[in-house]
């Protein structure tokens, strides 16, 4: 899998937000004390330790290792977590865009020496327990991590991607499949046309479908034009049939080599015995050599460039004659200096985020564009970072005036430098990130240090995050005007800088298709008629190992006395607050306090649901109480986690026509701030602003373009969605509040030259979901902040109790079941109930400017408590496989299999 790598700032936030919300449980303090046992110069299974530290911020040890006769770099993180984690990442630099580290990522995966069965990886998922399977390539590196919470499940899995990595067969077959190659239309029948095949060649030419994709990639190509980032790594379409199956394997043999490698582990399983096993099966097998992979500094400009790039035409666009993008790109620092990459990327945070932010005043605010450039902010992705802004949505004649703004805001800045609140706004956010503990921690510790560690970086004092904010506050100190002076240095005085524009050309993907045909028949005229004998006959022959029984008895497998006969319960307690029902959860939260709420669409007229995702996008960003947006947003920064609100339909587990709609509220927050957080609740639900039009337009503007955006990224979900539609009656809302329906309503929003209409019906909106009769809540906190908590939850339902009113339900079938199925005299839930709702077969076509389509196939299934759902499950798990080899995306939803090959041409 591709993907552009994020800026440092913004690995922190995944390092504390991504995945799912649940809590992290203290369980002992052993594994990290054991870690400390270790001392520097110790030899462990052919490793000396380099290094011991204590991150108590993050309650883990670091142990630095390095490999004796190879020289790989080996990081553990022992911290307890019962989710472990591995990892192993290469540095791969290709010299030209055949997008040969992205094919190799994928062939590596077909097969080992071991494990010599097609397609290892993903047979695994069959044969194992683990939380997370995956590989990256970024720019500059290709990462193979993988989680589980079973120690032999570590083992297995360990085994076989250490096989993968550094033992693959690298059959030409797999080269084929995975890579490209010529075959016919149909491989079946000779006579039917020749045509490019692959799944890189296919899944590159969807992202360059994607024009925030292809824009970043031209941006970043052109930044740093003179060495591995001018070219593209995960392939450009027309320069993948370049490459050849000797040129792949040279690659292997230089690239995935231990001195080029970096490992990592986390988790609470001991060390030794995975030290032990990478020097038994892998590492004693190879010798040290100079991989010659080191990516020199960018030499520098002595002026300014400009450049410019076309795109195809988006028709969903918010305003069609809008359509332009222009962003100024500036080359910063080594990304291997952590506290000045910390500096940078809070920097830029000063600068873009929110509406108190300059860039935000001077960009967004006047309606220059409809949001900022696809690139913006700080990018430590790339050996030397970057920072970009600008904007997309804008009109022709508005380019040089953007270019004006930004450079006029920058001199702003320097004059006027940052409030003293948004500084500390900015580093309250950046302690409640530090605390927050995810269920996926060691994926996102393992991206987090990726790039700089894999420039040589030292990846132990990335985790040293408080050392290099207090490091920071002191330069503020002693030196009031820091932040002003690097922006004059990184910014103002900086010539090496790109201006790159991108317009919209009728004629782009005609042009496209041109230059592939061109490409394809440069490569058919040259074949004999014993070539083209030999492509049908490989095509079918690859057709033929595609479809036959793989024997997998090779394959490591986990036994029933293996897995733990029983899970951890988590217990919970049900009660209520102002006769609201209430789920009490004590978790060790490190000081913070969850807050969640529910509240349902039961009463809301059938009209108002289209204009539900609009009213949760707003309801938090137009001002409330006596706070304008901006000191809305200020408040937020200081005092909470982030506050949210977004569309919720759940399908009941027993019946696949009932189902329960509603929004559901978020934050977090200090537990210090507890007050202040229900009092901005309070104000949201007592007297939200809607009468800016203004503001609201720009909102608007922004939830627009974004959903446009997301079809050439996500088309597959959006077919999925939509082939849902009519086999339940959640699928159906599923696709008003998050399909193509939904799509296309906000584009005709953001067209409207008048809001009034908008603005009077969000209040009426208002009126049916922030009603506390329809509302449940939950809260998670440590024991001791439990009753103070539910105190401050009781002040807030006493608050917004005026917004209390009994109203009609819109759909007559309403259902009760209790919140706890134990407990049927406990607080109850209301769901819809539809009972005559018939599934109705439907196929539907949506003409879009891509080069690949995204299909998707529904069939209606059964609930989660039906006798047959594990069957349905296991089915799905069977199928689940082929999505590498045939590129496809596969999903059990609740009451539906929804399947479909992705972006295939």
């Amino acid at each position: 899998m591709f993907r552009q790598t994020k800026s440092v700032f913004q690995k922190l936030r995944y390092l504390s937000f991504n995945g799912q919300q649940h809590t992290w449980r203290l369980k002992s303090t052993s594994a990290r004390e054991r870690a400390l046992q270790y001392q520097p110069g110790q030899k462990i299974h052919g490793f000396t330790v380099k290094e011991v530290v204590a991150v108590p911020d993050l309650f883990l040890t670091a142990v630095k290792l390095t490999h004796d006769k190879t020289g790989a770099q080996y990081l553990h993180a022992a911290r307890d977590d019962s989710n472990n984690l591995f990892s192993v990442q290469f540095r791969t630099t290709p010299m030209d865009s055949t997008g040969v580290p992205h094919i190799l990522e994928h062939t590596v995966l077909c097969g080992s020496e071991k494990y010599p069965c097609r397609d290892p990886f993903f047979k695994m998922l069959n044969r194992s327990l683990s939380t997370f399977m995956n590989a990256f390539t970024a720019s500059d590196y290709t990462m193979y991590p993988f989680s589980t919470q079973n120690g032999k499940d570590f083992k297995n899995l360990l085994s076989v991607y250490l096989d993968a990595v550094f033992f693959p067969c690298l059959r030409e077959q797999d080269f084929w499949q995975e890579g490209w190659r010529l075959e016919n239309e149909d491989p079946t029948d000779n006579n039917s046309p020749l045509m490019f095949k692959g799944v890189v060649f296919n899944e590159m030419k969807g992202a360059f479908s994607d024009n925030e994709r292809l824009y970043a990639q031209h941006l970043q190509n052109k930044l740093y034009p003179d060495h591995t980032y001018s070219v593209v790594s995960g392939g450009e379409p027309l320069a993948i049939p370049d490459l050849t199956w000797e040129q792949l394997k040279q690659f292997h043999a230089t690239h995935y080599h231990p001195s080029n490698a970096r490992f990592f582990t986390y988790g609470d399983l001991p060390l030794e015995p995975h030290l032990k096993q990478i020097q038994e099966e892998a590492l004693s097998k190879f010798a040290c050599i100079d991989p010659k992979t080191e990516v020199p500094s960018q030499p520098r400009w002595t002026s300014p460039k400009e450049d410019h790039v076309t795109c195809s035409p988006d028709p969903l666009a918010p305003d069609p004659n809008k359509q332009n993008t222009v962003c100024v790109s500036y080359l910063l620092g080594d990304i291997t200096d952590a506290f000045e990459g910390l500096t940078l990327s809070l920097l830029s945070s000063l600068m873009i985020s929110g509406p108190n932010s300059p860039f935000y005043k001077s960009l967004i605010e006047p309606k220059l564009g409809t949001d900022f450039s696809s690139v913006v902010g700080y990018d430590g992705s790339t050996k030397e970072a970057s920072f970009s802004i600008g904007l997309q949505g804008v009109d022709e004649e508005d380019i040089e005036r953007v270019k004006q703004i930004i450079s006029q805001t920058i001199d702003k800045i320097i004059e006027n430098g940052f409030e003293e609140r948004r500084i500390e706004a900015l580093i309250h956010k950046l302690e409640i990130q530090i605390k927050h503990q995810t269920t996926n921690f060691g994926l996102s510790l393992a991206s987090y240090i990726a790039s700089s560690w894999n420039h040589d970086g030292d990846p132990v004092e990335l985790l040293q995050i408080s050392d290099s904010v207090a490091k920071f506050r002191q330069a503020l100190k002693e030196n009031p005007r820091f932040l002003q002076e690097k922006v004059r240095q990184y910014f103002k005085e900086n010539t090496h800088r790109l201006t790159l524009s991108m317009s919209p050309e009728e004629s782009y993907l005609e042009k496209q298709a041109k230059a592939e045909e061109e490409k394809l028949q440069k490569k058919i005229e040259v074949l004999s008629d014993s070539d083209r004998k030999q492509i049908y006959e490989k095509g079918l022959e690859l057709l033929a190992a595609q479809s036959r029984t793989q024997d997998v008895s090779c394959l490591p497998a986990l036994k029933v006395s293996d897995i733990e006969p029983t899970i951890p319960i988590t217990p919970v307690q049900i009660s209520t607050a102002g006769g609201v029902p209430v789920q009490y959860c004590e978790q060790p939260t490190n000081g913070l306090v969850y807050f969640r709420a529910l509240c349902n669409l039961n009463t809301l007229p059938e009209d108002l649901k289209v204009f539900v995702p609009l009213f949760c996008s707003v309801i938090t960003k137009m001002g409330c109480g006596a706070l304008d947006y901006r000191q809305q947003a200020q408040q937020m920064e200081l005092r909470t986690g982030g506050m949210s609100v977004s569309t919720q339909v759940i399908t009941d587990c027993n019946e696949l026509d009932t189902y329960e709609q509603g929004i559901l509220l978020s934050s977090s927050c200090l537990e210090r701030n507890l007050p202040h957080m229900f009092q901005l609740w309070s104000d949201i639900f007592n007297s939200p602003h809607f009468d800016d039009e203004e503001r609201l337009r720009v909102l608007v503007m922004q939830s627009a373009q974004e959903l446009a955006n997301s079809i050439a990224y996500s088309g597959h979900l959006y077919a999925m969605t939509r082939a849902g539609r009519h086999l339940t009656p959640a699928g159906d809302l599923q696709e008003t509040f998050g399909g193509m329906e939904q799509v296309t309503f906000m584009k005709r929003t953001a067209a409207m030259a008048d809001l009034s209409q908008i603005i009077r019906t969000l209040p009426r909106l208002k009126i049916h979901l922030f009603n506390p009769n329809n509302m449940r809540c939950a809260i998670n906190s440590t024991p001791e902040k439990v009753s103070d908590a539910a105190a401050h939850l009781e002040g807030f339902i006493k608050d917004v109790a005026k917004n209390r009113k009994e109203r009609k339900p819109v759909r007559p079938n309403i259902i009760e079941k209790p919140i706890n199925p134990l407990d049927d005299n406990g607080p109850r839930r209301k769901l819809i109930s539809e009972p005559t709702f018939h599934p109705c077969p439907m196929k539907t076509f949506f003409q879009m400017p891509f080069p690949v389509n995204f299909v998707s196939e529904s069939i209606r299934a059964v609930p989660f408590s039906h006798k047959d759902y594990a069957s349905a499950d296991i089915i799905f798990r069977k199928v689940h496989p082929a999505r590498h080899r045939r590129s496809q995306t596969v999903s059990l939803l609740s009451g539906g299999l929804t399947c479909g090959p992705r972006r295939q041409r």
